[in-house]
């Protein structure tokens, strides 16, 4: 989870007089790194997954499935492997890198103390060998992982943790819930990552607001859920801090499971994808295109429908972490008259893209149509050394963020040759796309990150959800794929991407027409040919609403669908029967994800919830369906159950 550094970190009364100084110290290694590497030329695609597992730990005696609180020491296990420390895998932020051909998986902390991330030990490129290899080597990590777990321990791979927050034991060992970093009602500040950067962030967020993190997700309402629901868990009468009286005036709102901490954000999982592009050119390409498939990517993926033990009336986490990292003051959110600070911030730090940065000739002026709010100086500074005006644009609007966590021995260190004051804010930036410059002093080019997807439950739907990101992206660059829409029309599509079984009953904003005009060669052959510029269309011409069956598997004659696409691209290129078959196999999986004939995590798991003997219909997840669930959810991610007919309705009918 991005950038972690040791040092004094400040608190947030001191860290923000120095915001302007990190600010503009991060500018300088921004400039730097455009300068040196902006021509950078590379000719291969690499790119690498992201999964991240939940820790969860079993009390066999009194059924209860709790996180584990044990990062710390899985990770020191991890690094103690020899063999996998020989084979080029292990924790990297601990132990020296070892080179070798084809490295094991690494391991990473992440924000939740329950919590794992684990990559490739090396980057994937485009070969078929590679392609094929992705789930056999998540299925490598879970096995790695687990491995180095105690015996009633098991890496699972699900958005969120249904008990999070709840009045029970939901964390091994047990802490009461509170602690003065968060302040938290219902998570304790153990659960935390205890790396000084994790609970200096949830401290300065909180600091920063002026009061705790307040996210509200709408209850599923059920035959006998309490009408009106007010969330029987909050306990208005406490007052440890100063924050206790977020509750008393209007925090939790009516009809809402309500959450107070960083940890009910950053504690949730995801599937991220990082691509490297052969050059700047390229990579702000990919940015662009496929900035309009996250929220088509978020809802199609779903798996997210319980939240501190209730079913919630949405099926991802997206809201949640924007939530619960949402720093700003209410001027900032335009609640107050401003006073204190510089601009009125629309967006959380975790949200949608707000610019497309592309030099294509295709990105018309209407389709960045958001008023941008941008820090204006650094923009004049990026443009007068160089930068062209639309990259220049998406940094200064990054840029209006504050540091959060400014450790003290960096501000009197150069800062050449490094990139630690631009990641500080760079990194925390979460939008749905991440463009990435190369990091100083490597050999790592210019990066794009898909960032919307949730983990699923098994490494076969990991796989193939990666699997289909990538091949698209190929698609894209082949025929020359235009996605472009309105931005404001993604952010609808983020909101719509929310709503409970979106992917079946809601229409998302789309593209009608994919493809670069063409017109027919002049000397009469039909080889087509890029047609000569004329007057565009109006822009809201060139996109309508759609199912996520019709983006993906075509509408008639209407929309040729993203699958067909790519299998079109699959003819064009050399692929031997056996691994057309397994690819085949994968965009299946996505294609009847879109359709309805599988379902959606999200929804295997609240029907799974409301099928359950213990539910009473009142939308509470009690102690005994999260054990079974978390169960069922730890043998199909291993791969097992599938004879009994586990996981028909997700997967398919096992064969």
């Amino acid at each position: 989870m991005g950038l972690l550094a040791l040092g004094t970190p400040l608190p947030w009364d001191e860290a923000r007089k120095h915001a302007d100084q990190v600010r503009d110290l991060g500018i300088k290694q921004l400039l730097q790194i455009w300068n040196k590497y902006r021509k950078n030329e590379r000719d291969v695609l690499l790119w690498g997954d992201e999964v991240e597992y939940l820790v969860v730990a079993y009390d066999e005696e009194t059924k209860n499935a709790r996180l584990s609180l044990r990062q710390a020491e899985i990770l020191a296990e991890l690094a103690r492997g020899e063999n996998l420390r020989k084979a080029g895998g292990g924790v990297p932020d601990v132990q020296e890198a070892v080179d070798v051909s084809e490295p094991l998986p690494t391991f990473h902390p992440e924000f939740g103390r329950f919590m794992l991330e684990a990559t490739p030990g090396a980057p994937f490129g485009l070969t078929w060998k590679d392609l094929l290899a992705v789930e056999g080597n998540m299925k490598l990590r879970r096995a790695i992982a687990r491995e180095h777990m105690a015996e009633n321990e098991a890496p699972i791979t699900l958005p969120s943790f249904p008990m999070l927050g709840t009045k029970g034991v939901f964390t091994q060992p047990y802490y009461p819930p509170t602690g003065p970093q968060s302040r938290s009602q219902f998570i304790p500040d153990e659960a935390i990552n205890p790396h000084i950067r994790f609970p200096t962030l949830a401290a300065n967020i909180r600091s920063r607001r002026g009061m705790k993190v307040a996210i509200n997700m709408p209850i599923f309402y059920d035959e006998n859920t309490p009408r009106p629901f007010n969330d029987p868990t909050i306990d208005y009468d406490r007052h440890l801090y100063p924050e206790d009286d977020d509750v008393r005036n209007g925090a939790a709102k009516e009809g809402h499971i309500y959450m107070d901490a960083m940890g009910f954000g950053m504690g949730c999982c995801c599937l991220q994808i990082t691509f490297q592009a052969k050059n700047i050119t390229e990579a702000r390409q990919l940015y662009d295109q496929l900035c309009p498939l996250g929220p088509v990517m978020l809802a199609l993926t779903a798996a997210s429908p319980i939240f501190k033990g209730f079913l919630a009336d949405i099926d991802v986490r997206w809201n949640v972490i924007s939530g619960a990292v949402d720093d700003r003051t209410e001027e900032e959110k335009g609640l107050k008259p401003q006073r204190d600070s510089r601009y009125v911030i629309p967006k959380s730090r975790y949200d949608s893209v707000s610019t497309y940065i592309s030099q294509d000739p295709a990105l018309r002026p209407e389709y960045n149509d958001l008023d941008l709010v941008i820090d204006k100086d650094i923009k004049r500074r990026l443009v007068g050394n160089g930068m062209d005006e639309r990259l220049a644009t998406h940094f200064a609007h990054l840029f209006i963020r504050d540091p959060l966590v400014i450790f003290r021995e960096t501000l009197g260190e150069s800062p050449d040759d490094k990139a630690d004051h631009f990641e500080n804010i760079q990194s925390t930036n979460w939008q749905h796309m991440r463009f990435k410059p190369p990091p100083p002093g490597g050999n790592i080019g210019w990066r794009v990150e898909f960032r919307s997807m949730e983990i699923q439950v098994t490494d076969h739907e990991n796989a193939a959800f990666a699997i289909f990101i990538v091949l698209l992206t190929r698609a894209i660059l082949s025929y020359g794929l235009n996605f472009y829409i309105p931005i404001s029309k993604v952010d609808e599509n983020m909101a719509t991407a929310h709503y409970r079984d979106a992917v079946l009953t809601k229409k998302f904003w789309f593209r009608k027409n994919l493809f670069p005009p063409r017109k027919p060669a002049a000397n009469g052959s039909r080889t087509p040919v890029p047609s000569c510029p004329g007057t565009p269309p109006p822009v809201e011409d060139e996109y309508t609403l759609m199912t996520i069956d019709e983006i993906m598997n075509g509408r008639q004659d209407e929309f040729v669908g993203l699958i067909p696409l790519i299998e079109s691209y699959l003819n064009t290129v050399n692929v031997d029967v056996i691994t057309r078959c397994e690819l085949a196999g994968y965009l299946s999986l996505v294609s009847k994800r879109a359709s309805g004939e599988l379902q959606t995590g999200a929804t295997w798991i609240r029907e799974f919830v409301r099928n359950h003997p213990d539910y009473k219909k009142d939308s509470a997840v009690s102690q005994s369906i999260n054990y079974d669930l978390i169960k069922a959810v730890e043998v199909l991610g291993n791969g097992q159950g599938r004879e009994a007919g586990l996981g028909d309705k997700l997967l398919g009918e096992f064969n």
